[in-house]
């Protein structure tokens, strides 16, 4: 009679739910939708969606062509992972993606300038 394993092996860990953390972070640095991520990685919305929660785990092949589309080496993904204390972010980590998505989003280098002077001023009043 086989042994049969305490969890069953196709099932998402805590690494998984890590890395599809990461993918989440960079996309969202990018700015991209979730649609748009799975429309570049040849998903549905659905499955790049279930990457992202950690749902489902995600190929070596997949990883590859995921690090190519969002500009990242593999490791990016698995960065941090020893130091990990919860999957989700929190509000303030939330906030800083998107200032940091909208920052990249600016074209002009005189107003990039000028919030960047605008964010240390505020940072020293404190």
């Amino acid at each position: 009679m086989p042994i049969k394993p305490a969890r069953p092996m196709n099932r998402a860990n805590d690494t998984d739910k890590h890395v599809g953390s990461r993918i989440r972070e960079r996309r969202i640095m990018l700015g991209l939708s979730q649609q748009q991520m799975a429309d570049l990685i040849g998903v549905t919305y659905q499955q790049a969606h279930k990457y992202e929660r950690g749902i489902n785990r995600i190929s070596a092949g997949r990883l590859f062509e995921i690090a190519q589309v969002l500009g990242v080496p593999v490791g990016f993904f698995y960065e941090g992972l020893e130091n990990r204390r919860g999957s989700d972010l929190n509000a303030r980590q939330r906030m800083c993606l998107e200032l940091a998505r909208n920052f990249t989003s600016i074209t002009n280098e005189r107003h990039q300038e000028a919030l960047s002077q605008l964010a240390r001023a505020l940072a020293a009043e404190d």
